[in-house]
């Protein structure tokens, strides 16, 4: 039996008893949210468990406020926490490739931080005083006049030494040498030459002694000389340590409870009279000594500037900064980080590198925090989609998850050829709960291929796509959007306003006992309703004004629809709404573009002839179908052969196709159509062209319900509106989606008009009913139809198909005997 349905449920309005206000001015705000208790239950596990795995997996549709819910949820947790402690990067002076890494309570890394940078300042301003100041110089004078009294002493005993031998000390182009002498005259050569042999071999005698000394004590200048230079560093190392003490002395008091940070601070203090070459631009001037011109021709200092010293920028030094990685100085409570990119570097933190003589460097104050290290101690939120799509980032995911540790490595293991240094910085340790956001299908498809989420994501928070429509949580909807007015500062809304907002929340979710839990477009909705209300001078929002906001919605987004209903206005495709035809019918299909769809009416045609009993599905041949429409065609088939085949085979052949559709068809929601085209195409019955039908159907002949009917139902609605209504005009639809209607009110009023109608049918034969305007007939226990009924006609012309194929064959047989006959005589 098939039913008309009553106007009032083409559109079910709220409860009134849900709408007792006139504004939303008059509702209290609703705190929080509703309707998601499954999820906030396991928000509340997860969290309260601070164990390893218990990680939290949010899924829900996009739109359904699950970032808003969670990040609210962790937010006021966080802020009743301890806050973590601040991680800083330091200088390690033993192995430089491997940075040290200091914790401090939070907001002593900035401390830190100014006390080093102080500290290295006043240490580049004093060192350039004491180094030119009248006592350092003096010292070094000392040292020098020392070492050079040494030197010509030991220089003046070989010059007396050969004075009383008879030799002179001369100074040549070459350097110094002895000559002979007499009365303290050097003997020229010619005299020398004439002296007796012996005299002569006395004085070379004596000559080649005394250079033997004289080289000797030549020999000892580079001794002294190094003597001399280590002197002056010893006092050059002495005088650093005094002030890198004596300025370390702040420095050590307020960190003095730091174990870890005494430790680095003696480091350093040991460290920089070692490095005092990274001062040496302080001391001497950035070209050591050298008075070269600037490139500006003026390079002169001041009058009362220190000799050596020249007013410039100063070279910054890096090697005793202290790089903050983390910085709590700021924070309250504990952290609540929202990674929005999380690729690997964003993860784990990155080394930053600096281009030098054509290569690239790094030192610890280029490491930088990952969302990892920002929010150890807390919370970390991620996007599913985004996370398993950015290379490397889901299995570094699982690395800290495992280690609870953050390291700082090559993704791949490769080094970059172009770099010249490279960090190992020191691990650090992270005490984190992750929360990852995204769709059920991503959780459920990253459950079936890494074994590991359900280790590390031991919660599962779902959120709900739609909320039963009760009078409680139409009232809870209603001071729902109340409190979103009221937040976006828009006008009041009426109550018929309200209603018509919430009507679209259960025409959202298509379903008029539900809301939608996607509250997204609905809250946009609220945004144009107020523009459309002061375009219209109005201080309040009434239901006109939505009216005019989802028209306005439509008008955006409706040119594919548009250019549909043109091609079908025009008759570029062929869809009839009047009169009969045999073996067609209106079909009607969803086309979804992004956020929307429309109804698409297809034309499906059958054809019936005698054959083998099969049912050729033409889209399916032509490779144009998928597996759930070739489904339903093989459905439809056993349908068939049940219903009339039971004391004779299926004698039949017949073909199925969608008119003019040349894109994929898939999904069954046709069925009901294609099987009413096949029986009129048998029984040769015309069906109405006025009614357009939707519905999946079994092989016991029961319509089943399918997807997208208010769309489907406008779609034909559109249609028949433009070429004019005449009242027979209708959709048929399975009786299990009533609860599926929530039609736009122009049909509600054409239906209180009588100008269209919505049917409801249990069974293909309601449909055919109905369509054929023919009594259906049952199976009498003679197993004949009544006459005249359409099961009857059907029966009658599958029987002569039968007759047909029985004739074809028995000739066929005939004639295959008589050439067989007529070849065995030939062969005697």
């Amino acid at each position: 039996m098939h039913e008309l349905l009553s106007t009032s449920l083409l559109r079910p309005p709220c409860a009134s008893e849900a709408l007792a206000f006139e504004t939303t001015a008059e509702l209290e705000p609703l705190p929080g949210t509703f309707g998601h208790d499954r999820a906030l239950e396991a928000l509340r596990v997860g969290l309260g468990i601070r164990r390893e795995g218990y990680n939290i997996f949010v899924v829900g549709s996009s739109g359904v406020g699950k970032h808003t819910v969670v990040v609210k949820t962790l937010e006021d947790r966080a802020k009743n926490e301890a806050t973590p402690p601040d991680w800083c990067y330091v200088q390690n002076f033993d192995e430089s490739h491997r940075p040290k890494a200091l914790k401090l309570p939070a907001g002593e890394g900035t401390t830190l931080k100014a006390a080093m940078t102080r500290f290295v300042a006043d240490l580049r301003t004093v060192l350039p005083v004491i180094f030119t100041s009248d006592t350092y110089t003096s010292k070094v004078n000392a040292i020098s006049e020392a070492a050079e009294k040494v030197h010509d002493q030991a220089l003046d005993a070989v010059k007396e030494h050969a004075i009383q031998r008879g030799l002179a000390l001369v100074k040549t182009e070459d350097g110094l040498t002895f000559l002979p002498a007499k009365d303290g005259e050097v003997i020229a050569p010619e005299a020398f030459e004439a002296l007796p042999d012996d005299e002569r071999k006395v004085l070379e005698g004596v000559l080649e002694e005394t250079e033997d000394e004289l080289q000797a004590v030549f020999g000892g200048v580079p001794r002294w000389r190094k003597e001399t230079r280590d002197r002056l560093q010893a006092l050059e190392r002495e005088v650093v340590q005094a002030e890198v003490e004596r300025l370390m002395v702040p420095v050590r008091q307020s960190f003095g409870a730091y174990p870890e940070v005494v430790a680095y601070l003696d480091a350093v203090a040991n460290d920089i009279p070692d490095q005092i070459h990274l001062f040496r631009e302080d001391i001497l001037g950035p070209d050591d000594g050298d008075d070269e011109e600037s490139e500006d021709g003026d390079d002169e200092a001041p009058a009362d500037t220190p000799m050596g010293l020249r007013p410039r920028k100063k070279t910054e030094i890096r090697r005793y900064q202290v790089n903050v990685l983390v910085d709590h100085s700021k924070t309250h409570g504990a952290p609540v980080i929202h990674e929005d990119i999380p690729a690997f570097a964003n993860l784990i933190g990155r080394i930053e590198h600096m281009a030098e003589f054509g290569a690239l460097s790094t030192d610890h104050t280029l490491i930088k925090a990952g969302a990892f290290h920002l929010a150890s101690g807390g919370y970390l939120v991620l996007d599913a989609w985004r996370l398993v799509n950015s290379p490397f980032a889901w299995a570094a995911l699982k690395r800290v998850l495992r280690s609870r540790l953050v390291r700082m490595d090559a993704p791949d293991g490769n080094v970059n050829p172009m770099t010249t240094v490279m960090l190992t910085p020191d691990p650090l340790p992270v005490d984190v709960k992750v929360v990852v956001m995204g769709p059920a299908e991503l959780y459920y498809e990253l459950c079936d291929q890494d074994p590991e989420v359900e280790r590390h994501f031991k919660i599962l928070a779902a959120f709900e796509e739609r909320f039963p429509r009760t009078v409680e949580t139409t009232t809870l909807f209603a001071r729902l959007i109340a409190t979103k007015v009221a937040e976006k500062s828009l006008r009041t809304f009426r109550k018929d306003a309200v209603a018509r907002v919430i009507e679209e929340a259960a025409r959202e979710v298509e379903d008029n006992e539900y809301l939608s839990a996607n509250l997204s477009r609905l809250f946009n909705l609220l945004d144009e309703a107020d523009f459309w209300a002061g375009e219209a001078g109005s201080t309040e929002v009434h239901a006109a004004h939505v009216a005019r906001a989802l028209d306005a919605y439509d008008r955006r987004s409706s040119a594919p629809r548009d250019d549909f209903m043109n091609s079908i206005e025009r008759g570029s495709l062929i869809v009839r709404t009047h009169g009969t035809a045999v073996g067609q019918v209106n079909g009607l299909a969803v086309v979804s573009l992004a956020s929307f769809e429309f109804g698409r009416v297809s034309r499906i045609s059958a054809t019936a002839r005698a054959g083998h009993g099969e049912v050729v599905d033409i889209e399916r041949e032509s490779d144009l179908s998928g597996s759930l429409h070739a489904k339903g065609v093989l459905i439809l088939q056993s349908l068939l052969g049940a219903r009339y085949s039971a004391d004779m085979p299926l004698s039949l052949s017949a073909s199925l196709t969608f008119e003019q559709s040349y894109g994929y068809v898939d999904g069954d929601s046709a069925s009901l159509g294609e099987y009413c085209a096949l029986i009129s195409a048998i029984a040769e019955v015309p069906l109405s062209q006025a009614i357009a039908l939707t519905g999946s159907v079994n092989q016991n002949g029961e319509v089943q319900a399918v997807g997208g009917v208010n769309a489907k139902i406008e779609g034909f609605f559109e249609i028949c509106r433009r070429r004019g209504l005449t009242g027979q005009e209708g959709v048929i639809i399975p009786r299990a989606n009533a609860k599926n209607l929530m039609l736009a009110p122009e049909i509600v009023e054409a239906a209180e008009k009588g100008l269209f109608r919505v049917w409801l049918v249990s069974e293909v034969d309601d449909a055919l009913a109905l369509l054929t305007g023919l009594e259906i007939g049952l199976r009498g226990p003679d197993g004949r139809f009544p006459a005249g009924t359409l099961h009857a006609r059907v029966d009658a012309r599958l029987r002569a198909f039968h007759d047909v194929r029985e004739k074809r064959q028995s000739s066929a047989l005939t004639t295959a005997l008589g050439e067989a006959l007529a070849e065995a005589l030939s062969r005697r």
